[in-house]
Protein backbone atom coordinates (compact mmCIF):
# COMPACT_ATOMS: atom_id res chain seq x y z
CA UNK A 1 0.00 0.00 0.00
CA UNK A 2 1.29 3.76 -0.74
CA UNK A 3 1.52 6.29 2.09
CA UNK A 4 -0.31 8.51 0.38
CA UNK A 5 -3.29 5.12 0.57
CA UNK A 6 -2.09 4.51 4.18
CA UNK A 7 -2.57 8.41 5.18
CA UNK A 8 -5.88 8.19 3.28
CA UNK A 9 -6.86 5.38 5.26
CA UNK A 10 -5.63 6.48 8.44
CA UNK A 11 -7.62 10.01 8.91
CA UNK A 12 -10.46 9.89 8.24
CA UNK A 13 -12.75 12.32 5.99
CA UNK A 14 -14.17 14.39 8.85
CA UNK A 15 -10.80 15.41 10.01
CA UNK A 16 -9.50 15.80 6.79
CA UNK A 17 -11.78 18.41 5.86
CA UNK A 18 -10.42 21.75 6.69
CA UNK A 19 -12.85 23.73 8.84
CA UNK A 20 -14.38 25.87 6.32
CA UNK A 21 -16.29 22.62 4.75
CA UNK A 22 -16.86 20.91 8.26
CA UNK A 23 -19.10 23.57 9.70
CA UNK A 24 -20.53 23.70 6.20
CA UNK A 25 -21.44 19.77 6.71
CA UNK A 26 -22.42 20.50 10.36
CA UNK A 27 -24.95 23.13 9.51
CA UNK A 28 -26.35 21.42 6.60
CA UNK A 29 -26.49 18.25 8.97
CA UNK A 30 -24.72 16.47 6.55
CA UNK A 31 -22.96 14.90 9.91
CA UNK A 32 -23.75 16.01 13.72
CA UNK A 33 -21.53 17.38 16.30
CA UNK A 34 -21.31 14.08 17.91
CA UNK A 35 -20.03 12.65 15.00
CA UNK A 36 -17.38 15.31 14.67
CA UNK A 37 -16.40 14.90 18.26
CA UNK A 38 -16.23 11.60 18.22
CA UNK A 39 -14.02 11.11 15.38
CA UNK A 40 -11.88 13.83 16.56
CA UNK A 41 -11.14 12.32 20.37
CA UNK A 42 -10.69 9.25 18.53
CA UNK A 43 -8.20 10.42 15.77
CA UNK A 44 -6.47 12.14 18.49
CA UNK A 45 -6.49 9.47 21.03
CA UNK A 46 -4.53 7.30 17.96
CA UNK A 47 -1.76 9.77 17.25
CA UNK A 48 -1.76 12.73 20.07
CA UNK A 49 0.33 9.96 22.26
CA UNK A 50 3.35 9.86 19.55
CA UNK A 51 3.23 13.76 18.93
CA UNK A 52 2.46 15.34 21.96
CA UNK A 53 0.99 18.37 20.15
CA UNK A 54 -2.64 18.33 22.39
CA UNK A 55 -2.03 18.75 26.20
CA UNK A 56 -4.72 19.28 29.16
CA UNK A 57 -7.08 17.11 27.40
CA UNK A 58 -10.63 17.24 28.82
CA UNK A 59 -12.99 14.42 29.77
CA UNK A 60 -14.33 12.46 26.84
CA UNK A 61 -17.53 12.02 27.78
CA UNK A 62 -17.98 15.80 29.11
CA UNK A 63 -17.04 16.64 25.32
CA UNK A 64 -19.82 14.38 23.99
CA UNK A 65 -22.11 16.25 25.97
CA UNK A 66 -21.33 19.22 24.96
CA UNK A 67 -21.89 18.07 21.59
CA UNK A 68 -25.17 17.09 21.83
CA UNK A 69 -25.71 20.67 23.40
CA UNK A 70 -24.48 22.03 20.02
CA UNK A 71 -26.64 19.71 17.96
CA UNK A 72 -30.02 20.10 20.04
CA UNK A 73 -29.40 24.04 18.82
CA UNK A 74 -28.99 22.90 15.36
CA UNK A 75 -32.69 21.20 15.59
CA UNK A 76 -34.25 24.36 16.88
CA UNK A 77 -32.88 26.49 14.61
CA UNK A 78 -29.80 28.02 16.37
CA UNK A 79 -26.29 28.25 15.45
CA UNK A 80 -23.39 29.71 17.53
CA UNK A 81 -21.45 30.57 14.60
CA UNK A 82 -19.03 29.50 11.89
CA UNK A 83 -17.13 27.18 14.64
CA UNK A 84 -20.27 25.62 16.16
CA UNK A 85 -19.47 22.00 17.14
CA UNK A 86 -16.00 22.56 16.19
CA UNK A 87 -13.59 20.69 18.48
CA UNK A 88 -10.33 23.58 19.24
CA UNK A 89 -7.59 23.55 21.32
CA UNK A 90 -6.06 27.02 22.72
CA UNK A 91 -2.75 27.80 22.92
CA UNK A 92 -1.17 27.34 26.39
CA UNK A 93 -0.17 30.59 26.59
CA UNK A 94 -3.85 31.81 26.54
CA UNK A 95 -6.41 31.54 29.13
CA UNK A 96 -9.49 29.53 28.27
CA UNK A 97 -12.21 29.07 31.50
CA UNK A 98 -11.98 25.97 33.26
CA UNK A 99 -8.54 24.81 31.55
CA UNK A 100 -5.15 25.19 32.82
CA UNK A 101 -2.73 27.69 31.95
CA UNK A 102 0.61 26.60 32.54
CA UNK A 103 2.66 28.47 30.56
CA UNK A 104 4.77 25.23 30.19
CA UNK A 105 6.29 25.89 34.09
CA UNK A 106 5.91 24.26 36.86
CA UNK A 107 5.44 27.23 38.28
CA UNK A 108 1.62 27.01 37.45
CA UNK A 109 1.10 23.86 37.66
CA UNK A 110 -2.18 22.88 38.48
CA UNK A 111 -3.42 26.70 38.34
CA UNK A 112 -7.21 26.43 35.80
CA UNK A 113 -8.40 29.97 34.29
CA UNK A 114 -11.43 31.15 35.42
CA UNK A 115 -12.20 32.92 32.62
CA UNK A 116 -11.52 33.41 28.80
CA UNK A 117 -9.06 35.60 27.62
CA UNK A 118 -10.53 37.66 25.25
CA UNK A 119 -9.42 35.44 21.97
CA UNK A 120 -11.06 32.60 23.55
CA UNK A 121 -13.90 34.03 24.46
CA UNK A 122 -14.25 35.44 20.95
CA UNK A 123 -14.11 31.48 19.50
CA UNK A 124 -16.18 30.32 22.08
CA UNK A 125 -18.85 32.44 21.34
CA UNK A 126 -18.51 31.65 17.72
CA UNK A 127 -19.29 28.00 18.45
CA UNK A 128 -16.17 26.04 19.21
CA UNK A 129 -15.40 23.10 22.17
CA UNK A 130 -12.50 23.65 23.21
CA UNK A 131 -11.09 20.02 24.12
CA UNK A 132 -7.57 21.20 25.81
CA UNK A 133 -4.77 23.15 25.26
CA UNK A 134 -2.12 22.94 22.65
CA UNK A 135 1.54 22.78 23.58
CA UNK A 136 4.34 25.57 24.08
CA UNK A 137 7.75 25.93 24.91
CA UNK A 138 8.17 27.56 28.61
CA UNK A 139 6.56 31.22 28.59
CA UNK A 140 7.19 30.75 24.68
CA UNK A 141 10.06 31.56 24.98
CA UNK A 142 12.55 29.66 21.76
CA UNK A 143 11.04 28.55 18.36
CA UNK A 144 10.97 24.89 19.81
CA UNK A 145 8.35 22.89 22.07
CA UNK A 146 9.86 21.33 24.63
CA UNK A 147 8.38 22.21 28.70
CA UNK A 148 8.83 20.29 32.00
CA UNK A 149 5.76 20.16 32.59
CA UNK A 150 4.15 18.57 29.54
CA UNK A 151 7.43 17.40 27.75
CA UNK A 152 8.29 17.34 23.80
CA UNK A 153 5.84 18.36 21.16
CA UNK A 154 7.48 15.95 17.82
CA UNK A 155 7.16 16.92 14.30
CA UNK A 156 4.51 15.12 12.46
CA UNK A 157 6.12 14.58 9.33
CA UNK A 158 9.41 13.02 11.47
CA UNK A 159 9.19 12.44 14.83
CA UNK A 160 12.45 12.47 15.91
CA UNK A 161 12.64 15.86 15.06
CA UNK A 162 10.82 19.53 16.29
CA UNK A 163 7.36 20.35 15.66
CA UNK A 164 9.40 24.60 16.30
CA UNK A 165 7.69 26.77 18.23
CA UNK A 166 5.80 28.52 20.63
CA UNK A 167 3.37 27.51 18.38
CA UNK A 168 4.35 24.28 17.95
CA UNK A 169 1.51 22.23 19.69
CA UNK A 170 -1.33 24.09 17.25
CA UNK A 171 0.91 23.73 14.14
CA UNK A 172 1.35 19.74 14.79
CA UNK A 173 -1.82 19.10 15.77
CA UNK A 174 -2.93 20.65 12.47
CA UNK A 175 -0.96 18.77 10.32
CA UNK A 176 -1.80 15.52 11.96
CA UNK A 177 -5.15 16.60 11.12
CA UNK A 178 -6.25 16.71 15.31
CA UNK A 179 -7.61 20.08 14.50
CA UNK A 180 -9.20 21.71 12.21
CA UNK A 181 -7.89 25.51 12.79
CA UNK A 182 -5.91 26.28 15.76
CA UNK A 183 -4.99 29.53 17.47
CA UNK A 184 -1.76 31.24 18.09
CA UNK A 185 0.54 34.11 18.90
CA UNK A 186 3.96 35.22 17.85
CA UNK A 187 6.84 37.94 19.34
CA UNK A 188 9.66 35.87 17.12
CA UNK A 189 7.56 33.76 14.49
CA UNK A 190 6.11 31.41 16.41
CA UNK A 191 3.21 31.34 13.95
CA UNK A 192 5.63 31.04 11.22
CA UNK A 193 8.10 29.17 12.37
CA UNK A 194 6.40 25.92 13.22
CA UNK A 195 3.95 26.41 10.12
CA UNK A 196 6.85 26.33 7.87
CA UNK A 197 8.34 23.22 10.29
CA UNK A 198 4.84 21.37 9.37
CA UNK A 199 3.66 22.47 5.95
CA UNK A 200 0.78 24.63 7.20
CA UNK A 201 -0.23 28.36 6.90
CA UNK A 202 0.56 31.21 9.62
CA UNK A 203 -0.09 34.63 9.75
CA UNK A 204 0.97 37.01 11.55
CA UNK A 205 -1.70 39.78 11.27
CA UNK A 206 -0.57 43.80 11.41
CA UNK A 207 -0.33 44.57 14.84
CA UNK A 208 -3.28 45.81 16.67
CA UNK A 209 -5.70 43.92 14.19
CA UNK A 210 -5.83 41.01 16.82
CA UNK A 211 -6.36 42.80 20.34
CA UNK A 212 -4.36 41.38 23.43
CA UNK A 213 -6.15 42.23 26.78
CA UNK A 214 -3.37 43.08 29.09
CA UNK A 215 -3.01 43.22 33.13
CA UNK A 216 0.13 45.76 33.01
CA UNK A 217 1.26 47.74 29.44
CA UNK A 218 -1.55 48.11 26.74
CA UNK A 219 0.69 51.01 25.21
CA UNK A 220 4.45 50.42 25.88
CA UNK A 221 4.81 46.59 24.00
CA UNK A 222 4.07 46.13 20.62
CA UNK A 223 6.16 42.98 19.68
CA UNK A 224 3.59 39.85 20.43
CA UNK A 225 0.06 39.45 18.89
CA UNK A 226 -2.30 36.47 18.58
CA UNK A 227 -3.12 35.24 14.94
CA UNK A 228 -4.80 32.20 13.19
CA UNK A 229 -2.93 29.05 11.74
CA UNK A 230 -4.36 26.65 9.53
CA UNK A 231 -4.43 24.10 6.84
CA UNK A 232 -6.14 26.50 4.13
CA UNK A 233 -6.32 30.02 3.20
CA UNK A 234 -10.31 30.35 3.96
CA UNK A 235 -9.54 28.80 7.01
CA UNK A 236 -7.16 31.52 8.12
CA UNK A 237 -8.96 34.38 7.20
CA UNK A 238 -11.67 32.90 8.55
CA UNK A 239 -10.45 32.42 11.92
CA UNK A 240 -8.45 35.61 11.84
CA UNK A 241 -12.11 37.52 11.10
CA UNK A 242 -12.75 35.62 14.54
CA UNK A 243 -9.97 36.83 16.57
CA UNK A 244 -9.86 40.19 15.24
CA UNK A 245 -11.88 43.23 15.75
CA UNK A 246 -11.30 46.52 18.26
CA UNK A 247 -11.77 46.24 21.93
CA UNK A 248 -12.24 49.34 24.12
CA UNK A 249 -10.25 48.13 26.49
CA UNK A 250 -7.02 47.73 23.61
CA UNK A 251 -6.82 51.59 22.71
CA UNK A 252 -4.02 50.55 19.69
CA UNK A 253 -6.70 47.85 18.32
CA UNK A 254 -7.69 48.21 14.56
CA UNK A 255 -11.27 49.32 14.22
CA UNK A 256 -11.47 47.79 10.85
CA UNK A 257 -15.26 45.85 10.45
CA UNK A 258 -13.13 41.86 10.60
CA UNK A 259 -15.92 40.90 8.20
CA UNK A 260 -13.78 42.48 5.31
CA UNK A 261 -11.29 39.61 6.00
CA UNK A 262 -13.62 37.39 4.53
CA UNK A 263 -13.63 35.37 1.24
CA UNK A 264 -14.31 35.44 -1.58
CA UNK A 265 -11.16 36.90 -2.71
CA UNK A 266 -10.20 38.43 -6.03
CA UNK A 267 -8.68 35.61 -7.90
CA UNK A 268 -6.33 37.70 -10.54
CA UNK A 269 -2.89 38.28 -8.48
CA UNK A 270 -0.78 39.07 -12.02
CA UNK A 271 1.29 42.10 -11.58
CA UNK A 272 1.85 41.63 -8.04
CA UNK A 273 5.40 42.61 -7.31
CA UNK A 274 7.92 40.32 -5.05
CA UNK A 275 10.85 41.58 -3.74
CA UNK A 276 12.82 38.28 -2.70
CA UNK A 277 15.49 39.23 0.60
CA UNK A 278 16.65 35.93 0.48
CA UNK A 279 19.84 35.49 2.87
CA UNK A 280 20.16 39.41 3.06
CA UNK A 281 23.44 39.19 0.95
CA UNK A 282 25.09 35.95 3.06
CA UNK A 283 23.80 38.10 6.59
CA UNK A 284 21.62 35.48 7.54
CA UNK A 285 23.20 31.95 7.87
CA UNK A 286 21.12 29.60 6.16
CA UNK A 287 21.10 25.03 5.91
CA UNK A 288 21.50 23.97 2.71
CA UNK A 289 18.74 23.59 0.41
CA UNK A 290 16.79 26.34 2.44
CA UNK A 291 17.43 28.91 -0.15
CA UNK A 292 16.35 26.88 -3.12
CA UNK A 293 13.33 25.62 -2.01
CA UNK A 294 11.73 28.58 -0.85
CA UNK A 295 13.06 29.86 -4.55
CA UNK A 296 11.38 27.20 -6.41
CA UNK A 297 8.35 28.28 -4.43
CA UNK A 298 8.24 31.98 -5.64
CA UNK A 299 8.18 30.48 -9.16
CA UNK A 300 4.91 29.69 -8.41
CA UNK A 301 4.25 32.83 -7.89
CA UNK A 302 5.87 33.83 -11.91
CA UNK A 303 3.22 31.02 -12.92
CA UNK A 304 0.49 33.43 -12.03
CA UNK A 305 1.78 36.62 -13.40
CA UNK A 306 4.03 38.31 -10.44
CA UNK A 307 6.94 39.95 -10.93
CA UNK A 308 10.36 38.91 -8.86
CA UNK A 309 12.85 40.41 -8.05
CA UNK A 310 15.85 40.32 -5.37
CA UNK A 311 16.23 42.90 -3.40
CA UNK A 312 18.26 44.63 -0.70
CA UNK A 313 17.16 46.74 2.24
CA UNK A 314 18.93 49.70 2.65
CA UNK A 315 19.56 49.50 6.37
CA UNK A 316 21.97 47.72 8.54
CA UNK A 317 20.43 43.99 9.44
CA UNK A 318 22.63 43.68 12.26
CA UNK A 319 21.44 47.00 13.60
CA UNK A 320 17.72 45.32 13.56
CA UNK A 321 18.69 42.38 15.47
CA UNK A 322 20.09 44.59 18.37
CA UNK A 323 17.16 46.81 18.71
CA UNK A 324 15.37 43.30 18.58
CA UNK A 325 17.30 41.90 21.16
CA UNK A 326 16.51 45.36 23.62
CA UNK A 327 13.28 45.56 23.12
CA UNK A 328 12.53 41.55 23.50
CA UNK A 329 14.15 41.58 26.93
CA UNK A 330 12.67 44.43 28.01
CA UNK A 331 9.10 42.57 27.22
CA UNK A 332 10.36 39.57 28.42
CA UNK A 333 11.83 41.16 31.55
CA UNK A 334 8.56 43.37 32.00
CA UNK A 335 6.54 40.30 32.32
CA UNK A 336 8.76 38.05 33.78
CA UNK A 337 10.89 40.20 36.52
CA UNK A 338 8.31 39.45 39.73
CA UNK A 339 9.48 35.57 39.47
CA UNK A 340 12.48 36.25 38.77
CA UNK A 341 13.72 38.40 41.84
CA UNK A 342 11.52 35.75 44.46
CA UNK A 343 14.51 33.24 44.98
CA UNK A 344 11.92 30.36 45.36
CA UNK A 345 10.62 30.80 42.21
CA UNK A 346 13.82 31.92 39.84
CA UNK A 347 15.70 28.45 39.89
CA UNK A 348 12.30 26.74 38.20
CA UNK A 349 12.79 29.28 35.23
CA UNK A 350 14.40 27.85 32.32
CA UNK A 351 18.39 29.36 31.74
CA UNK A 352 16.85 31.32 28.52
CA UNK A 353 14.30 32.86 30.53
CA UNK A 354 17.00 33.80 33.03
CA UNK A 355 18.97 34.94 30.94
CA UNK A 356 16.16 37.14 28.51
CA UNK A 357 15.72 38.89 32.75
CA UNK A 358 18.67 39.51 33.69
CA UNK A 359 19.63 41.57 30.49
CA UNK A 360 16.39 43.26 30.44
CA UNK A 361 16.17 44.47 33.92
CA UNK A 362 19.88 45.67 33.11
CA UNK A 363 18.39 48.09 30.30
CA UNK A 364 18.53 52.17 30.63
CA UNK A 365 15.65 53.79 29.34
CA UNK A 366 17.59 55.35 26.72
CA UNK A 367 19.04 52.16 25.11
CA UNK A 368 14.66 51.18 24.83
CA UNK A 369 14.55 54.67 23.41
CA UNK A 370 17.08 53.85 20.62
CA UNK A 371 15.84 50.78 20.04
CA UNK A 372 12.64 52.26 19.37
CA UNK A 373 14.21 54.46 16.58
CA UNK A 374 15.81 51.62 14.99
CA UNK A 375 12.64 50.30 14.73
CA UNK A 376 11.05 53.44 13.25
CA UNK A 377 13.94 53.62 10.78
CA UNK A 378 13.55 50.19 9.86
CA UNK A 379 9.61 51.46 9.41
CA UNK A 380 10.78 54.09 7.26
CA UNK A 381 13.10 52.04 4.67
CA UNK A 382 9.61 49.39 4.13
CA UNK A 383 7.31 52.22 3.24
CA UNK A 384 10.48 52.80 0.59
CA UNK A 385 10.40 49.47 -0.69
CA UNK A 386 6.75 49.64 -0.53
CA UNK A 387 6.68 52.07 -3.12
CA UNK A 388 8.41 49.02 -5.53
CA UNK A 389 6.97 46.34 -4.47
CA UNK A 390 3.76 45.00 -2.88
CA UNK A 391 5.74 41.92 -0.93
CA UNK A 392 9.17 41.48 0.27
CA UNK A 393 9.87 37.49 0.65
CA UNK A 394 12.35 35.50 3.38
CA UNK A 395 12.05 32.11 4.41
CA UNK A 396 9.96 31.09 7.09
CA UNK A 397 12.59 29.84 8.72
CA UNK A 398 16.53 29.54 8.37
CA UNK A 399 16.74 25.64 9.50
CA UNK A 400 14.85 22.97 8.67
CA UNK A 401 13.09 20.31 11.62
CA UNK A 402 16.65 19.70 13.87
CA UNK A 403 16.11 16.43 16.58
CA UNK A 404 13.73 17.04 19.14
CA UNK A 405 16.29 16.65 21.93
CA UNK A 406 18.20 19.85 20.86
CA UNK A 407 17.31 22.91 22.95
CA UNK A 408 18.25 24.65 19.94
CA UNK A 409 20.54 24.83 16.79
CA UNK A 410 24.01 26.00 17.68
CA UNK A 411 25.22 26.36 14.52
CA UNK A 412 23.92 26.83 11.06
CA UNK A 413 26.32 26.12 7.92
CA UNK A 414 29.59 26.36 10.11
CA UNK A 415 28.21 30.07 11.88
CA UNK A 416 27.72 29.97 15.27
CA UNK A 417 24.51 31.08 16.70
CA UNK A 418 25.38 33.06 19.73
CA UNK A 419 22.01 33.39 21.67
CA UNK A 420 19.37 30.56 21.89
CA UNK A 421 17.13 32.60 19.38
CA UNK A 422 20.15 33.54 16.51
CA UNK A 423 18.67 30.62 15.11
CA UNK A 424 15.27 32.16 13.89
CA UNK A 425 16.70 35.95 12.81
CA UNK A 426 15.10 35.66 9.61
CA UNK A 427 12.20 36.32 11.15
CA UNK A 428 13.12 39.69 12.91
CA UNK A 429 11.99 42.01 9.44
CA UNK A 430 8.34 40.76 10.17
CA UNK A 431 7.87 41.03 14.10
CA UNK A 432 9.57 44.59 13.67
CA UNK A 433 7.63 45.84 11.06
CA UNK A 434 4.08 45.83 12.70
CA UNK A 435 3.02 44.95 9.19
CA UNK A 436 1.16 41.30 8.32
CA UNK A 437 3.40 38.32 7.68
CA UNK A 438 2.49 35.32 6.24
CA UNK A 439 3.96 32.18 6.14
CA UNK A 440 3.27 29.52 3.47
CA UNK A 441 3.97 25.81 2.35
CA UNK A 442 7.10 25.88 0.47
CA UNK A 443 7.40 22.05 0.04
CA UNK A 444 9.77 19.69 1.45
CA UNK A 445 13.28 19.03 0.77
CA UNK A 446 15.08 15.24 0.11
CA UNK A 447 14.54 13.81 2.93
CA UNK A 448 10.82 14.76 3.43
CA UNK A 449 11.15 18.00 5.53
CA UNK A 450 8.92 20.52 5.42
CA UNK A 451 9.77 24.46 5.20
CA UNK A 452 7.96 27.49 4.54
CA UNK A 453 8.39 31.15 2.56
CA UNK A 454 6.93 34.07 4.53
CA UNK A 455 5.89 37.51 2.84
CA UNK A 456 5.70 40.75 4.41
CA UNK A 457 2.91 43.28 3.26
CA UNK A 458 1.75 46.87 3.76
CA UNK A 459 0.27 47.40 6.91
CA UNK A 460 -3.30 46.74 7.48
CA UNK A 461 -3.00 45.04 3.78
CA UNK A 462 -4.32 41.51 5.40
CA UNK A 463 -7.19 40.76 2.73
CA UNK A 464 -4.79 41.76 -0.22
CA UNK A 465 -2.28 38.99 1.06
CA UNK A 466 -4.76 36.52 1.36
CA UNK A 467 -5.94 36.51 -1.81
CA UNK A 468 -2.25 36.34 -3.05
CA UNK A 469 -2.08 33.58 -0.52
CA UNK A 470 -5.29 31.85 -1.87
CA UNK A 471 -3.75 32.02 -5.45
CA UNK A 472 -0.82 30.84 -4.44
CA UNK A 473 -2.69 28.14 -2.61
CA UNK A 474 -4.30 27.11 -5.59
CA UNK A 475 -1.66 26.69 -7.79
CA UNK A 476 0.92 24.72 -5.28
CA UNK A 477 -0.73 21.64 -5.48
CA UNK A 478 2.23 19.18 -5.42
CA UNK A 479 2.35 19.77 -1.21
CA UNK A 480 -0.19 21.85 0.67
CA UNK A 481 -2.34 18.78 0.99
CA UNK A 482 0.17 16.05 1.79
CA UNK A 483 -0.70 13.94 4.79
CA UNK A 484 2.25 12.83 7.02
CA UNK A 485 3.29 9.26 7.30
CA UNK A 486 0.74 7.62 9.43
CA UNK A 487 3.32 4.67 10.47
CA UNK A 488 5.45 7.53 11.90
CA UNK A 489 2.86 9.49 13.84
CA UNK A 490 0.66 6.36 15.71
CA UNK A 491 1.93 4.91 19.08
CA UNK A 492 4.18 6.07 21.66
CA UNK A 493 7.72 6.25 21.74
Amino acid sequence: MSQAASSAESFPDIVRWDASRLSSAIHARDVSCREVMSAYLAHIDRFNPRINAIVSRRDSDELIREADQCDLELDQGRSRGWLHGIPQAIKDLSDARGLPTSMGSPLFVGQSAGSDSLMAARLRQAGALFIGKTNTPEFGLGSHTFNEVHGATRNPWQPALSAGGSSGGAAAALACRLLPVADGSDMMGSLRNPAAFNNVFGLRPSFGRVPMLSAGDNFGQQLSTAGPMARSVSDLSRLLSLQAGAHSSVPLSITDDPTLLLPPFETSVAGTRIGWIGDWEGYLAMEEGVLPLCEKALNVFQTLGCEIAPVTPGIDPDSLWSAWLVLRQWAVAGNLSSLWQDSRCRDALKPEACWEIERGVALSAMQVFEANRTRSRWYACLLELFERYDYLALPSAQVFPFPVEQRWPSEINGRTMDTYHRWTEVVIPGSMSGCPVISLPAGFNDNGLPMGVQLIGRHRAERAMLALAGAYEAAATGWIDALPDPMMTQGVL
